[in-house]
């Protein structure tokens, strides 16, 4: 065969393979897996950012469920608690020391007001606004007690913090919470858990309800409970 009519054959590697990707290809490849990989670190962060803020949600209803472990069924409000029944008996320690009992208020009536945390600003605009109507309320023969689940080294700190006149009772087992209906189902951020339904309950001189406010909402609700005690 004349070197003229001689084919020239395709180059290959030593190992026989075919020649290598055009440069202008292998930089499209080395782009869409560069833009693959920063896309990934993306969604990741977004994804991390979500869980924080799911979690952030669930630590704050876990906080305003007095940090209390979730169940499937909660006690039904007592059928009893209603106007014109007895009063359920309680006996609990308070700040500063002893106890309170409904049978040390007996011929005078009594106001409880239940409410979720100590320090929190709901919870102190209403047991500051109850102990600006202190007097008010001794003027109407009414006594007024404030509960909560609080321990009653908490208790004690509320009360010198915010300089607050009206004994507080630590009901830490929910016992007197759960007799008075207090103590319930709620929910937050769309988790439901137990916990303390804000509840006022005005009892009368002869240890009967008169009335019970529940889900009560603070701004001049200690003003409203002081009128019903003056009717009363």
């Amino acid at each position: 065969m004349s070197k003229k009519t001689r084919k020239k054959s395709p180059k290959t590697s030593s190992a026989g393979r075919t020649p290598a990707r055009s440069p202008k290809r292998a930089k499209a490849k080395a782009v869409k897996t560069t833009a693959r990989a920063s896309a990934g670190p993306a969604k990741s962060a977004r994804g991390k950012a979500s869980h924080r803020a799911a979690s952030k949600a669930l630590r704050v209803a876990a906080a305003a469920s007095r940090k209390s472990p979730a169940k499937t069924q909660t006690k039904p409000a007592p059928v009893g608690l209603a106007e014109g029944t007895k009063a359920p008996a309680f006996r609990l320690p308070r700040d500063g020391g002893g106890t309170a009992s409904l049978s040390d208020y007996a011929g005078k009536k009594l106001v409880l007001f239940f409410y979720p945390r100590a320090n929190t600003p709901g919870c102190t605009r209403e047991a500051i606004d109850f102990t600006r109507l202190k007097g008010a309320f001794a003027e109407a023969g009414t006594e007024v007690l404030g509960i909560s689940a609080d321990s009653l080294k908490a208790q004690e700190s509320f009360r010198d913090k915010h300089k607050l006149a009206v004994p507080l009772i630590s009901d830490e087992k929910h016992e007197m919470l759960e007799a008075y209906g207090a103590w319930g189902e709620k929910s937050l951020y769309g988790r439901t858990f137990l916990g303390i339904i804000r509840t006022t309950v005005l009892i009368g001189a002869d240890g009967r309800i008169i009335r019970v406010w529940r889900n009560v909402r603070v701004d001049g609700h200690a003003d409203q409970v002081l009128e019903a005690a003056r009717a009363a």
